[in-house]
């Protein structure tokens, strides 16, 4: 019997990760891509001699990229090596102090214990805390495809144990009084687009993923992830296609049927899943009169992630005290939050994730030089800025303030260099807004309130990615093909 169709729009990790699964519940699969070649916002730009991974670079719970190897009937170390990473992070103050973030306890507790040693019984009750939020929200409920409002039932005594309606920024303040030590503890979610202050708390799981699996570094970079993936699809038969934007997804009598790429080449399939931004693929692929609960207003009217600027730069030397990752926050945290998330506005001041990768893996750069990123957390594209004209302005006020910290000189050593902002999240990745993780993960727009993983308006469509249950970060879009896989129908 030929086996059913089943066609993935985008090559991200969560495309990938639901093309694997797809392909081994036996569907015969393609993978469309808009761009001209795999990763999505894990795409690789290579230039001058460096490797610049354009978004993930921290991977954590490697058994979730272990479970899709063995799936295959492989293992992820014959393709990929992981390094791990210590300190995790290094988190700089804007007046110059630093907390080294680590998997190590009795190093936790020195470096808390060097701001405040009385806040020390309350990091223990907040690790008891995150860790209960994990086995939870992680382990028992990340999997689950909150396919119907009898889901959600299910999953309240679990959520209200929690405290879900709690934010996170809230729930630090409750265990720790040194206003430093709330920010460490605080900014994991701007990693996955949500803030602080108004996600829920059950995101303090992700300090329990650090802590137990470690932050790890794929070795070549997070492209060599994607490049695993896409030869284990390779030896599945699975093709790729890539220049393939898709313009629509056809529907006939409620069903998708099927997808018009924009050269007008129309593909048949048994299922579509689409990889692409949820709120995008809603709005711009399914014709209105398909679309009861995603409407157009329906779409405005959600609360979307904050966006990104990210400068890609490497240098003819090295910066041997620079770390790995560093967080650098600038002198407001709440305030800026504000200015992100609710304002809607481009501020003067400026916290960053600066990414030194060659600091682990001298592959990325040529011999005796450095690659960075340098992210800056902006608000997205309701903010009016118009990137064109302040992208090299906002840039170079980055460059300032890193000569002025960290890397003195820094505009010297400079050999090669671009951009991203926020415009080209709407143009290129084809995202609402310019919105770097769709939806903002508020406990209302998460699980059950998240675009479903199978479509709550056309049969035979499913989601994946960030913008879909259970969220941004590597290990939720993972998690999100393994949730679609459970509701697809047995090949």
């Amino acid at each position: 019997m030929t086996a059913p169709t089943a066609l993935v729009i985008g090559s991200g990790f969560g495309g990938l990760a639901a093309a694997i699964r797809l392909s081994c519940k036996g569907y015969q699969v393609q993978v469309l891509e808009k761009l001209d070649a795999p990763g999505g916002r894990a795409y690789v730009h290579r230039q001058d001699g460096f490797t610049f991974d354009a978004g993930p670079t921290i991977i954590t719970a490697p058994q979730l990229l272990e479970e899709l190897w063995a799936l295959c009937g492989k293992k992820l170390s014959d393709d990929i090596t992981l390094k791990p990473i210590e300190p995790f992070y290094r988190i700089r103050f804007d007046d110059g102090t630093h907390f080294d973030y680590s998997g190590d306890a009795a190093t936790m507790r020195r470096e808390i214990a060097r701001f405040n040693a009385d806040d020390l019984p309350g990091y223990d009750r907040f690790v008891e805390a995150a860790d209960q939020a994990c086995k939870l929200g992680f382990e028992e409920l990340g999997h689950k495809a909150f396919d119907s409002f009898s889901d959600l039932l299910a999953a309240m005594p679990s959520m209200i144990k929690l405290k879900a309606w709690q934010t996170l920024y809230s729930m630090v303040a409750s265990y720790l009084r040194d206003p430093k030590l709330r920010m460490v503890f605080s900014f994991h979610p701007l990693l996955i687009g949500g803030n602080p202050y108004s996600v829920t708390r059950v995101y303090s799981l992700i300090n329990t993923l650090e802590r137990r699996w470690g932050v790890h570094w794929a070795m070549g970079g997070t492209g060599a992830l994607i490049r695993g993936m896409v030869k284990l699809l390779q030896e599945r038969g699975v093709s790729l296609r890539y220049n393939a934007p898709v313009t629509r997804i056809n529907v006939t009598q409620g069903r998708a049927t099927g997808v018009t790429l924009a050269n007008g080449d129309q593909l048949r399939a048994d299922i579509v899943v689409s990889n692409g931004d949820a709120a995008w693929t809603y709005k711009n692929l399914v014709d209105r009169e398909h679309r009861s609960h995603w409407t157009d207003r329906h779409i405005e009217t959600r609360r979307y992630s904050m966006s990104l600027f990210v400068w890609y730069f490497g240098t003819n030397r090295l910066w041997e005290d620079v770390p790995h990752h560093m967080i650098m926050l600038g002198p407001r945290y709440k305030g800026l939050l504000d200015d992100m998330f609710l304002n809607h506005k481009l501020a003067d001041d400026f916290s960053l994730y600066l990414h030194r990768p060659s600091a682990s893996d001298p592959s990325v750069a040529p011999p005796g030089c450095d690659a960075f990123y340098v992210l800056a957390p902006v608000p997205h594209l309701d903010s009016g800025t118009d990137w064109q004209a302040q992208a090299e302005p906002y840039r170079m006020r980055i460059q300032k303030y890193l000569e002025s910290t960290v890397m003195p000189g820094l505009g010297e050593h400079i050999v090669t260099s671009r951009l991203m902002t926020p415009q080209d999240f709407h143009d290129r990745l084809w995202s609402h807004k310019g919105a770097a993780f769709g939806m903002e993960p508020r406990l209302l727009q998460s699980a059950w309130f998240r675009p479903h993983n199978r479509s709550e308006d056309v049969e035979n469509l499913y989601m994946v990615g960030a913008s879909t249950h259970p969220g941004a970060g590597v290990p939720g879009v993972l998690m999100s093909a393994r949730a679609m896989a459970s509701v697809v129908p047995d090949a």
